[in-house]
């Protein structure tokens, strides 16, 4: 096996499916503790305008970066395809493909998300107290959008490969970095909003960087002019692969705009509690994605080697570990939340208890569905992994009906508590259909392995 790589081909599957998975979870640990310590220097040294400012801007956010790591995602499906078939020059060309396309895409929603930043927030309702704050944030974040996608396309690369050690050296030293930039910049010379904002986009420009080192020293992503000659065939294949993964994020985030446009109505208390538990929303599905990664990992090398009964077994062992683990997180969250949630109110006593009451309760209400967040990023990730980015697809445009149809018609029916039942509704209504369908696809695969599909 070559350095820098990881075959999950061979061996018992819940092993390699969790030795690739803690690197990411401790990786995503340190991610959001960073975010975590973000928001806590914005809600303690600004206040909590600066705070719902945040919170305001974070659909958007997602919209934006979500589409761009939506694509790099989706192309390292082909990646891993290829590694597990041992195609080392479909290998290479996959890789360079992924980059020129992710180079081109990356700049074209830039420029969009900039010219419709001002127009997108008013639409939204964003209250007048917190816009220039939502604007200035979410402009430097925008402007750095190359260094976020650079890092997530290697990361996906290298995740593709079977290296999960890689991203979670360079999210280590992001979170470093960041930390110690929030607090020159924000702290010592008071650039605001503005200046967290830019310590983000300078720490994932060095977590860009780092991946770019090790990448160039993995012997089989040794490019030459030969693999920089684009593909027509090739780059439709990808592009067919990434438009589905990112117009899922697209059509997610949509509805996370509508309920953060219905949130906003309410007042920015509202915003800023729902903003300080959705800090937390990373440590809560933090294992999740990460064995989300390990399985779509897992499932395009075993695809590309024809080892079909691996898969079904990989993804029955992360079923049952996310399910664990999700009961322990949500556990943690509920004795712990209000602890932790402290930390991002500040200001008056009055005003600070109820964004605390806010946050908490839509904490539990989270905490209690986490499992099948879980199981909606193993069994979509499973699919991804085989090639079905449809599906995913579809799973979105159902998070998208449930959680806009949750948080517009709830509230007429039990008031301001049914703001909180959106994110669970979503959850259900998409893990539902992502394991109809992974359990009808997994009983059509050939039983034998090295069978032609």
């Amino acid at each position: 096996m070559a350095q820098g790589t990881k075959d999950m081909t061979e061996g018992r599957p819940a092993g390699l499916l969790l030795s690739f998975a803690v690197p990411l979870m401790i990786g995503n640990i340190v991610q959001q503790l960073y975010i975590i310590v973000d928001t806590a220097i914005v809600g303690q040294f600004i206040g909590v305008e600066a705070l719902a400012a945040l919170g305001a801007v974070e659909w958007l956010l997602f919209l934006v970066q979500g589409c761009v790591a939506g694509f790099t995602q989706g192309f390292s499906i082909l990646t891993a395809q290829r590694f597990g078939a041992e195609d080392t020059g479909g290998l290479r060309r996959c890789c360079t493909a992924s980059l020129l396309l992710t180079g081109g895409i990356t700049l074209l929603t830039m420029i969009i998300s900039l010219l419709g930043l001002r127009p997108v927030l008013r639409f939204m309702r964003t209250p007048e107290n917190i816009f220039e704050d939502a604007v200035s944030y979410s402009m430097v974040l925008f402007g750095g959008l190359f260094a976020y996608a650079g890092y997530n396309l290697l990361a996906s690369i290298l995740r593709s490969l079977g290296n999960s050690r890689t991203p979670l050296l360079a999210m280590l030293l992001a979170a470093i970095t960041n930390i110690l930039l929030d607090l020159l910049f924000v702290v010592g010379f008071h650039w605001g909003v503005a200046g967290a904002a830019l310590a983000t986009v300078l720490a994932q420009a060095l977590s860009l960087l780092f991946c770019l080192m090790v990448v160039r020293r993995i012997p089989v992503l040794s490019l030459s002019a030969e693999d920089w000659r684009p593909q027509k065939s090739l780059c439709l294949r990808l592009l067919r692969l990434g438009f589905p993964v990112a117009f899922q994020n697209i059509v997610i985030s949509v509805g996370g705009m509508v309920v953060q446009a219905v949130i906003n109505g309410f007042g920015f208390l509202y915003v800023a509690g729902f903003t300080a538990t959705n800090k937390l929303y990373g440590l809560l599905e933090v294992a999740a994605t990460s064995f989300g990664f390990s399985v779509a990992t897992y499932s395009g090398q075993n695809l590309g080697a024809r080892r079909y009964n691996r898969i079904r077994q990989g993804t029955r062992s992360a079923a049952l570990m996310g399910i664990v683990t999700a009961a322990a997180i949500g556990t943690a969250m509920l004795l712990l939340g209000r602890q932790i949630l402290r930390l991002f109110v500040s200001g008056e006593a009055g005003e600070a208890a109820q964004v605390l009451e806010i946050a908490y309760f839509y904490l539990a209400i989270m905490s209690y569905g986490l499992p099948v967040l879980y199981l909606l990023y193993v069994y979509r990730s499973a699919l991804q992994g085989m090639g079905d980015t449809l599906t995913p697809l579809l799973s979105g445009v159902a998070e998208l009906i449930f959680r806009v149809g949750v948080i517009l018609l709830l509230p007429l029916a039990v008031g301001e508590i049914g703001l909180f039942f959106a994110e669970d509704a979503a959850w259900l209504a998409a893990a539902i259909l992502l394991a109809a369908v992974y359990y009808w696809r997994a009983a059509r695969l050939p039983h034998t392995d090295g069978e032609e599909l």
